[in-house]
């Protein structure tokens, strides 16, 4: 008799983490700050990703800056949607997200350590840097 192990049932290890998608239409390796990051991401363009792997993927991030081309698209609303925007004065990045159906918006750089544990949370990924993730960088000082 044969034993096989049905894909649902593969031990946690064995399982692939299906990866974060990343929308962002600029050529930047890590427009958002999150390197390095153990977590699997998958950088797409707005125009080249599926709607498929837009609603499959566990947590979705946008750089605003793509905003206008993500919109185009026509998307569904779906949980999970983060809006990461560049510059921190710009007031009209909340609204927009909220248009779009966003939980969330970070500032790029900023807020790392609660995106770093929203992506692992969404991922399952175990892998991290429990420390820097939960003490974060010392404060800045005010002169």
């Amino acid at each position: 008799m044969s034993r096989t192990m049905s894909a649902s049932a593969q031990p946690f290890e064995d399982t692939p983490h299906q990866p974060v998608l990343v929308i962002t239409d600029r050529p930047d390796d890590d427009p958002i700050g999150l390197l390095p990051c153990p977590v699997p991401l998958k950088h797409m363009p707005s125009p080249l990703f599926t709607s498929q792997e837009y609603q499959s993927a566990p947590l979705v991030l946008l750089d605003d800056s793509s905003y206008t081309s993500f919109t185009l698209r026509h998307l569904p609303h779906r949980p999970g949607l983060i809006v990461v925007a560049a510059d921190p004065d710009d007031g009209t990045a909340y609204p927009r997200a909220a248009a779009i159906g966003a939980e969330a918006v970070l500032r790029a750089g900023q807020d790392l350590a609660w995106l770093h544990l929203r992506l692992h949370a969404a991922t399952d990924c175990r892998y991290a840097h429990w420390e820097a993730l939960l003490t974060g960088p010392p404060p800045a000082e005010d002169i």
